[in-house]
């Protein structure tokens, strides 16, 4: 999985080989902590204090700085020490056992390896606003980058997104849906745009839907559920629905429609008012709302050294 000509001048992209080889056999080596972002420009929250139960859940696992080098290197810092129990399981080992006999079997991946946890980077736990849950990443080449909904710069809108951006012109009619659909500037603003399926095969959509990633993706939600206050959850269609199931009503805004699709978007979610409800619901609660129309088409990589000066 490396980059294309359509890539341009970005960072060539490590591919899952680097990242998915065969475990070590060795003791586990001391592991390195992802290195923080630069937190985003929202307004800060105070994360209440995690109960007994969430303690017991973020206890820090020892994990292989070689079979998790993936993780440790590109999950961000707010994060990585509260998934890494999750991370350390059997069933998780089992779904990167998987993901290396695809590689190994010549089969393309999507998104590229270090695009895989973006997400975490792109929107730090403690500066979640809005959620909005997808189901898997796409499954054309130069699409996924790790956002829910999101596609690189240069790439065709899809048609959900466009959707949701219909929904956003009826929302608030002087927005102009731009020629792209990129959304790195949702998400430096702490929307969290999770999918729960991390990875696909080309071509195949939910090709690894039920592998394991699934118990990842609950359990970010669950952090988030339990760790921030007043975050809207936009789930669209009955599987966001689903899985966003156990969010606390009283502590967050839940919103619920049809999927985006054009297979049910006409059943009410141009005119659900989710973008307008989510920021006046922020807005009542003393936060920031989200800048919805704030959709640079330049991509950012967190990665990138230089991308804290562009956050």
């Amino acid at each position: 999985m490396t980059t294309t000509a359509a890539d341009g001048g970005r960072p060539k992209r490590k591919t899952l080989d680097a990242y998915f080889g065969a475990p070590a056999g060795k003791k586990p080596a001391k592991s390195p902590r992802a290195a923080p972002t630069e937190a985003p420009k929202a307004a800060p929250k105070k994360a209440p204090a995690a109960g007994p139960a969430e303690d017991q859940a973020a206890e820090p696992a020892e994990l292989d700085a070689s079979e998790y080098a993936l993780e440790l290197e590109t999950i961000d810092a707010s994060w990585l020490p509260h998934l890494r129990a999750e991370l350390s399981k059997p069933s998780f080992r089992q779904l990167k056992k998987f993901l290396r006999e695809q590689h190994e079997q010549g089969k393309q991946i999507f998104p590229p390896a270090r695009d895989v946890y973006s997400w975490t980077r792109f929107a730090p736990l403690d500066r979640v606003r809005v959620v909005i849950l997808g189901q898997d990443p796409y499954h054309g080449p130069g699409q996924a980058h790790g956002l829910a909904f999101s596609v690189r710069p240069g790439v065709r809108v899809p048609p959900s997104l466009a959707n949701m951006y219909r929904a956003l012109k009826s929302d608030y009619p002087g927005f102009a849906p731009p020629a792209h659909g990129y959304l790195g500037g949702w998400a430096q603003q702490g929307v969290l745009m999770l999918n729960a399926a991390l990875t696909v095969e080309a071509h195949k959509a939910n090709s690894h839907a039920g592998r394991g990633w699934e118990h990842l993706t609950d359990r970010a939600i669950e952090l988030v559920n339990q760790r921030q206050e007043n975050v809207v959850f936009m789930l669209w269609g009955s599987h966001a629905q689903k899985k966003g199931a156990k969010v606390d009503r009283k502590r967050h805004l839940v919103l619920t429609s049809v999927h985006p699709s054009p297979l049910s978007a006409h059943r009410g979610f141009f005119t659900a008012g989710h973008f307008r409800r989510a920021n006046e619901y922020l807005a009542e609660h003393g936060l920031e709302p989200i800048d919805w129309a704030q959709l640079p088409a330049d991509e950012v990589d967190p990665l990138a050294p230089s991308a804290g000066a562009s956050r």
